[in-house]
Formats: C-alpha cells, structure tokens, sequence
C-alpha cells in the first residue's frame, strides 16, 4: 500500500523465525535403522482382502515382507504382525516374494517401534527364539500327515512340537522354501528355517497345551 503524503509508512511487524527441529544424524539413522526379524502376521490391502505375510526386516519407518500379494506402489496397507501389532501405511515397492511399504505413525508410536525393535535384535543376538517361552516336546505318536502349498498330501515325522510351533522330518526332496504355509495335521503354520532332517514351522496361532499334540499328530 502506498502511503499518503505527510502520513508515515508503518513499519511490518517483525515475525519470529522458526527454526526445524534437525535430529542429530546418529539418532536420525537409529530411528530408521533397519533390523533382520522374523515376524508373522497378516496384511490388508484396498481390497480389503487378507493375506499372510512375513517380515524379513524392519524400521521405525518401514518394513519388507514375504507376501503373496505385493499391491500397487502407493496403494493403502494395514498390517497386523506378531509382537509389533496394527501398522498401517503405503507400498513403497515391489521385492522378491514380496513388497516393502511404508509405516505412518506418531513420532511417540515411531520410539515405541524402535524399542520393540532393538529388543528383536537383542533376542536374535542371544539366540532366544521366541518358541523358548513355550518348552518343546517329543509327541508319543511321531507320524502326522503334511499338506503342502500345492495341496500334496505327504506323511511326516513330527520330531517335537511346542504351543508356538515343530520341527518336521521329511525327505530332502518334499522340503517346502522358507516363508510359505503348510498344514500338520490340523494345524497352520509357515516354515521359518530348514534343518538337517526337514525343516521347522512357527504356528499361525498360539496352541492350547493341552490340545497342540492332538491338533498336529492326532495323538
């Protein structure tokens, strides 16, 4: 505005600056510092379908997981996984086997993340899997049957078995990959590791003591 003659202009008013908050880099990188997990859990896409899923690694800020489904980059995900919870956020891209999305959360939600994170690590540092809270057993009836991802019906030996998950003995040959899902007995799980004699699978879902051996062997 141009000012009349013999009428000062005023002078603006000063507007304080705000200054970014900049983390250090250290406590930058930490907060995103991906971590080698082993996580099952369940995934949401648009369509609102669920998936399973098995996350490989993880950050507060992001994650990638073995999925059957991957999903268009940008495209809404809401993730359920053992341990960590609900998550949600975006595709970020394609992998192998799977996708890597984005996770949108509170700065609050992102420091819990980081905690739950560095306590996975310091498991996986100890060797403690989680399966050590529940103590492994021989079953008295070691036989069970197996279907497999293409729906091959096979026998197995059940080599022991906790709430949380076995160990299988089956020829080399009939071994599944790691990260898909079979069925023992009557009982869901996806295979995390191979071992000498077969492999091992962690349950979809937590047995009952009593009945674990039952819903696997039948025995």
């Amino acid at each position: 505005m141009i000012a009349e003659k013999g009428v000062p202009t005023p002078t603006p008013m000063a507007m304080p600056l705000t200054k970014p908050v900049i983390l250090p880099l250290a406590e930058e990188r930490r907060r995103h510092q991906r971590v080698k997990v082993n996580l099952l859990g369940r995934y949401m896409l648009a369509d609102r379908r669920e998936y399973p899923c098995q996350v490989v690694d993880m950050s507060p800020g992001g994650m990638a997981m073995i999925a059957p489904m991957a999903g268009q980059p940008g495209e809404k995900v809401i993730a359920y996984i053992d341990h960590i919870g609900r998550l949600e956020g975006k595709v970020a891209r394609t992998i192998d086997n799977g996708f890597a999305m984005s996770i949108s959360a509170t700065l609050r939600k992102r420091d819990k993340l980081a905690a739950q994170l560095t306590w996975l690590a310091n498991r996986q540092i100890l060797n403690l899997p989680e399966d050590r809270r529940h103590g492994r057993f021989a079953p008295r009836n070691a036989m069970a049957r197996l279907v497999l991802p293409n729906g091959t019906n096979v026998a197995c030996r059940v080599i022991d078995l906790s709430q949380s998950g076995a160990a299988i003995g089956i020829a080399p040959e009939l071994r599944p990959p790691v990260g898909v899902v079979v069925t023992v007995g009557k009982t869901q799980g996806r295979v995390v590791r191979h071992i000498e004699d077969g492999f091992a699978i962690e349950f979809m879902r937590l047995q009952h003591p009593d009945f674990v051996e039952e819903n696997v062997t039948g025995g």
